[in-house]
This record gives C-alpha cells, sequence and structure tokens, in this order.
C-alpha cells in the first residue's frame, strides 16, 4: 500500500486541503526553524486525506487529524513538546463517533470522547453520550506512561497513526509529492494555526463611554462613566486578584507586582432598555461588565492573561483560560503581603456575619464591590467583589507600551462584542 505524503505551509479546514505545498526539503529546513508546517497523508482514489499532521516547535505543538471517507474529522490529538526534547505529551485529544454517514461534521448530538492529561499524572475523560438520556460522564483516565507520552520521531519518519483505523494492516510505504516552492505571505484567516489561549479582547473599549457593545443577548448596550468606587491600599508592592473563599494555604492564586501605593477601585458599566414581561414596559438599566484596580490613567498598550505559580503555556489548549477559582461567586483584589490576616478577616465577615468587624466594612451601595478588610500591622488592603457566578475568572493585566502595569481587571461575565460607531466605522479595538 501507498500513501502520497503531501508537505505544506498551512492546512485549510473548512477546504481540506493544503494550502501552499512545498517540497520535503523546505518542509524540513521549517521543521529545523522551529516554524510551522503540515504534513498531509492522501491515498489514492480518496478525496479526504487520512490524516494531517500540524507541526510548531517554536509553539510546542503537534497536532493530529484524523478523517473518515466523508471527509469528517474523527479524532484530533494534541501533542506537546516539553523539557524532554526526546518525547511528545499527548496532551489532549477529542474522538467523534458518528452514528449516521449524513452526520455533519462535529454534530452536536455525536457522541465524543475527550480527554485531558498532564505530565504530573493528572487526567480527565469525559465521554459525551447520544440518546434520550445523553448527558456526560467524567472519570479518571488509568494510561500507562508509554499511553500518556510518545517517543518523538526525526523529520520524515513519523509513522500513518490512522493506519489500522484505515483497515491498513501494516504501515503502508510513503510518497513523497515534491513540488515547487511556495511563495511568500500569510496564510488566510482560515488556515490552521496553533493553538492559543484566551485572549483578552478590547478591555480598554469597556470603560471608554460612548462604545457601543453587546453581550449577545441585548442587542445593544452603551458603555458609560466608570464608577469610582474606592481605593486599596498595597504597601507591599504585590497585588493579590483571587478568590479569597477558596482554600488558600498555598497562597492567593494570582500576583501581580506594582509599585507600593494606594490605587482606585472602579467598575466598568453598561446602560441597555430591555422589555420587562411583567411590567409590561421598557426598561432602562445599568449593569458592571468589569471590575479594575486602576495603576495609571494612562490607556493600556496590551493586555495579557496573568498566569499562577503552577501555569504552564506550553500546555495551555485553544482558548484555555488561567485565573482564580470560586465556589461562592467572589473574588478579591489585595495587598498580598498581607494575605493571611486580611483573609481571615473575610472570612470571619462573610462566614460569621460579624456586622461590627474590627478590621472590616461592609460596601453597601449596589456595586460589585462588597467587604472591605484592613490589616493594622501593614496597612495592606482587601476589596472583595461579586462574579456573576463560581469557577475560573481571568486576571487581565494591562501594559504600556514600556512593559509597565497600567491596570489589573477582571470580567465579572464574558467579554462582549464591538458593535460599529454611529457613524458606520468600526470602533478601534484596543490589543
Amino acid at each position: 500500500m501507498v500513501v502520497e505524503v503531501v508537505y505544506a505551509q498551512a492546512w485549510d479546514p473548512e477546504a481540506c486541503v493544503p494550502w501552499r505545498p512545498m517540497s520535503a526539503e523546505g518542509a524540513r529546513q521549517r521543521d529545523a526553524a522551529g516554524l510551522p508546517y503540515v504534513v498531509a497523508y492522501r491515498e489514492s482514489g480518496r478525496k479526504a486525506p487520512l490524516e494531517v499532521r500540524l507541526v510548531s516547535w517554536q509553539d510546542h505543538y503537534v497536532g493530529l487529524w484524523v478523517y473518515d471517507a466523508q471527509g469528517r474529522r474523527t479524532y484530533d490529538l494534541d501533542m506537546r513538546l516539553l523539557d524532554d526534547p526526546s518525547r511528545l505529551l499527548r496532551r489532549y485529544s477529542v474522538a467523534w463517533y458518528y452514528t449516521d454517514p449524513e452526520m455533519a461534521e462535529f454534530d452536536k448530538a455525536c457522541p465524543r470522547i475527550t480527554v485531558d492529561l498532564f505530565p504530573d499524572g493528572r487526567g480527565r475523560r469525559t465521554e459525551e453520550r447520544q440518546g434520550q438520556d445523553g448527558g456526560s460522564h467524567v472519570t479518571s483516565p488509568r494510561h500507562r506512561d508509554d499511553e500518556r507520552w510518545l517517543d518523538r520521531p526525526a523529520f520524515g519518519e513519523w509513522p500513518l497513526f490512522s493506519a489500522q483505523v484505515h483497515g491498513f494492516i501494516e504501515q503502508p510505504a510513503f510518497e513523497v509529492a515534491e513540488t515547487a516552492e511556495p511563495g511568500d505571505g500569510g496564510a488566510p484567516a482560515t488556515c490552521w494555526r496553533p493553538p492559543r489561549p484566551a485572549q483578552a479582547g478590547p478591555i480598554n473599549e469597556l470603560f471608554r463611554p460612548g462604545v457601543r457593545v453587546t453581550d449577545g443577548y441585548h442587542p445593544e448596550m452603551t458603555v458609560v462613566e466608570p464608577r469610582r468606587v474606592g481605593t486599596l491600599r498595597v504597601p507591599s508592592g504585590l497585588l493579590a486578584v483571587s478568590g479569597p473563599d477558596i482554600d488558600q494555604g498555598d497562597g492567593p492564586r494570582i500576583t501581580v507586582p506594582v509599585p507600593p501605593g494606594e490605587y482606585v477601585l472602579d467598575e466598568a458599566r453598561v446602560r441597555f432598555s430591555y422589555h420587562c414581561e411583567w411590567r409590561d414596559a421598557e426598561i432602562v438599566t445599568t449593569q458592571p461588565t468589569a471590575v479594575r484596580l486602576l495603576v495609571s490613567e494612562t490607556p493600556a498598550a496590551t493586555w495579557g492573561m496573568a498566569l499562577g505559580p503552577d501555569d504552564d503555556p506550553r500546555l495551555f489548549i485553544e482558548q484555555q483560560i488561567a485565573g482564580f477559582d470560586t465556589a461562592g461567586a467572589t473574588g478579591c483584589f489585595a495587598d498580598g503581603g498581607a494575605w493571611e490576616p486580611l483573609v481571615a478577616l473575610f472570612e470571619r465577615g462573610m462566614s460569621r456575619g460579624e456586622s461590627d468587624l474590627d478590621g472590616g466594612e461592609d460596601i453597601d451601595d449596589g456595586s460589585m464591590f462588597m467587604l472591605r478588610t484592613w490589616d493594622e500591622a501593614s496597612g495592606g488592603e482587601l476589596m472583595s467583589f461579586a462574579t456573576t457566578g463560581d469557577g475560573t475568572y481571568p486576571v487581565w493585566v494591562g501594559r504600556s507600551e514600556a512593559g509597565e502595569v497600567i491596570g489589573v481587571v477582571v470580567l465579572v461575565e464574558g467579554m462582549p462584542d464591538l458593535l460599529p460607531e454611529r457613524d458606520g466605522l468600526p470602533t478601534d479595538a484596543a490589543v
């Protein structure tokens, strides 16, 4: 059995074709330089590829996509190159089990199994079922070391991983398709790119009055003036952003170095109208979208997701987030140097309901901020705020062109989408 091998700069998943095919030598050079490229394996007479390998060593990434005869992806495998250059972690995989030849690719009704694996032995297997019962079943995968890791093949020596899936009893012989070298220029937006963690979105615009946004449910919302709630003293120069309601035996989840000082706390807000059925009237209301600790009035040039001590960007899959966890819909900004006494005061104020708490005060003004505590010994303070639910909340750090911290923001809900300005021109979005 002979399988044709096509090297290319990129892969277009919508058209299911390689973009700008190249020679094996051209791909070898990109491999050595760590640049992205793809390898498609095709069988004569078959329209869809057998599988596609997507490589970007500079992103510590190798992907594998397996296709069926209908051109539907049936298996995705995300592999990561970590500290040992001789092997790859089988980081993440999804297998789709189409129940009908006519079922669309990635149909929501299609049963699937997702496996998350980590280098320390942790993992999670999620089976999403089809039928009247539906639902999902989550277990801890029991993988041997050789199932969790793959020896890294040399360039040109990769096997056809899907050989058994396609009914090949033995590994086929490979025939490389020689092509002319491609021209310059970036790949179209529809082409594959290495996975990226979640991106900040236009955070600056949430604090810019007059900007129009939508959350997908309300068709038009207008940003109004940010609401200043108070200030926070951070004499240690280490800002903590965390969930004060989670076991904090190891300290706060996220910390951000800032110059020692006292900083403004404010809320981003939007105004919108909606039809209230039980009043049978149009109601105008204002709601917060984000909370911010403002370090400088200068608009941030960039926004990046803050990482915790155990977060390894090399392991992030597409749109993955890092941040603080909460089981009580609560986050906080605090002086990291006085974390333990500040959280102890918070727990007394919230769990025991001590309204006359010495070293704390309720914030009862309708804002997302709820309770302030302060440590008399250090002068550090904590200000807790409400989120819209439990789970993990990213912490976004805005920086100037010189890399200085401008502000720290937590979205209390997801990032809304920008709407065009009234004159028809698109709103300028910050990075």
